[in-house]
């Protein structure tokens, strides 16, 4: 009976190592799966980022697609959330730190553009805080509770969306992991 148990249970430990590695095996990147080609556009890990154009604070017309070949920050907040507030002078922090690097951009939901750019002059924001009044990015990128945080590699790629408040140590690891990998 021994012998029969220890030689089931080595079966199927192969099995599963086998298994594994035909998984592993098989297993393409989102970017080689593409051949070349656009990947559909989802606002979810391994997909192409949604593009959008949005006007900042400062009048300027921006778009996702300007900041191809290095990673970017998405950070969805508008000017009445608690915790939106509080996470802001970190966002700030690693846009001066990873400047050149990687991007931050702020997309703020569905408030006058006045309000906006008095908010940001206030904590003295410097990355560009983007208007979107009528939510037409936030409803394409599926926000349904703020703070929500989109990290977007180089290739225009989501690699991941984080929902809630924020801190610098997390977004510091998170930008390196981007600017290594890219």
């Amino acid at each position: 009976m021994l012998k029969s148990r220890f030689g089931w249970t080595i079966l199927l430990i192969g099995l599963g190592l086998l298994g594994l590695g035909w998984i592993t095996y098989s297993q393409e990147s989102a970017a080689s799966l593409a051949g070349g080609q656009d990947l559909t556009e989802a606002p979810i890990a391994g997909y192409v980022a949604p593009r959008f154009t949005l006007t900042s604070t400062l009048g300027e017309e921006i778009a996702l697609t300007d900041f191809r070949g290095q990673p970017v920050v998405l950070n969805f907040w508008a000017t009445w959330c608690p915790p939106c507030r509080a996470e802001m002078p970190h966002f700030q922090a690693v846009s001066v730190k990873y400047n050149g690097q990687a991007t931050v951009l702020g997309i703020d939901q569905g408030e006058p553009p006045s309000i906006v750019s008095d908010f940001g002059n206030a904590l003295n924001i410097s990355y560009p805080l983007l208007v979107d009044q009528d939510n037409s990015v936030n409803r394409t990128y599926g926000v349904a509770a703020l703070p929500t945080t989109v990290f977007i590699d180089g290739e225009g790629v989501v690699v991941e969306v984080f929902t809630g408040i924020v801190n610098q140590a997390v977004l510091e690891d998170r930008i390196e992991r981007l600017i290594s990998e890219g």
